[in-house]
């Protein structure tokens, strides 16, 4: 069984991982161009952590813009097993306030201007998302939450916008009260379809910052207001990400849901009819099957 490597993505207010032993800076290329910057690895606790910033040192790109194909390929590359994706959220429930946190388990994705796939012409693949996070994961992350004393839910559905602005009334309404969902972000996908495709497990935490736009008591989303919690917010994140390492096995058993191994059946393009300049990108991700 492979040692276990944490990886995690810092949304906003998530721009470092506090606490690594043995850091080392790694500027990587891929096949789908540089991931947002550089990734930080070591250890915490002597498990294996890698740390990306979503939205690049400083902050300088926007949920449309973000490289999410180099970023999951980069993890890849580096030896990730387990990607814990940390990001700000807006909440359409009353029980998830402001300063909260939600271990997401279900997606409806609303984005259509980013690339959705490492597959494609000359090398079909589908893989099955009916489940699009690490039930074995997410549990660490609720353990850890709970360790650390941070209010949480476990289990929720996160609506994904594509931004950048945030929505308006009606579609704040909608999404409540209408199609069910929990929290609001613009990021988390594809970032979830991408890992499954490159058979990691992910889980995601989603830091409450605001109820969005929908609450007659909370009004129009206020900026200043949301940096405030931001800044909480990620405090509160650094202490669940310091905890998580100690609960995950390492050497990493098989996931049991089965997401290290969700290209077993999923490439349809005869091996005859592949394209050789998209299988050969491929490997980065998909080369266990590929070699098959």
């Amino acid at each position: 069984m492979p040692d276990t490597m944490l990886g995690i993505i810092g949304g906003t207010g998530v721009y470092s991982m506090e606490g690594v032993d043995d850091a080392k800076r790694h500027s990587l290329d891929t096949p789908w161009g540089r991931p947002s910057g550089e990734i930080i690895t070591g250890t915490i606790g002597g498990v294996g952590v890698a740390f990306l910033p979503r939205h690049g040192e400083g902050h300088v790109y926007s949920p449309s813009t973000v490289p999410y194909r180099a970023n999951i390929a980069s993890l890849k590359m580096v030896g990730v097993t387990d990607i814990v994706s940390v990001s700000a959220c807006g909440s359409f429930r009353e029980e998830l306030p402001p300063g909260s946190f939600l271990i997401v388990d279900q997606y409806i994705d609303r984005t259509f201007a980013r690339e959705k796939s490492f597959f494609g012409t000359g090398c079909v693949g589908h893989v099955s998302f009916a489940s699009p996070t690490c039930g074995r994961v997410s549990q660490a992350c609720a353990n850890a939450a709970s360790a650390v004393g941070v209010a949480f839910k476990h289990g929720g559905t996160y609506l994904a916008m594509e931004g950048p602005q945030f929505s308006t009334l009606a579609e704040s309404r909608l999404y409540r009260e209408i199609w069910g969902c929990d929290v609001i972000g613009m990021t988390n996908m594809p970032e979830a379809k991408l890992a499954r495709e490159a058979e990691i497990c992910y889980a995601a935490v989603a830091m409450i910052t605001d109820y969005d736009c929908w609450h007659p008591d909370h009004g129009d989303i206020d900026i200043p207001a949301i940096i405030a919690t931001l800044r909480a917010n990620g405090q509160n994140a650094a202490k669940l990400v310091r905890k998580l390492p100690s609960l995950l096995e390492s050497p990493r058993e098989p996931c049991e849901q089965g997401c290290d191994r969700a290209l077993d059946h999923a490439i349809i393009t005869a091996p005859e009819s592949r394209d050789a300049e998209r299988v050969e990108k491929l490997r980065v991700v998909a080369g266990r099957v590929l070699a098959e």
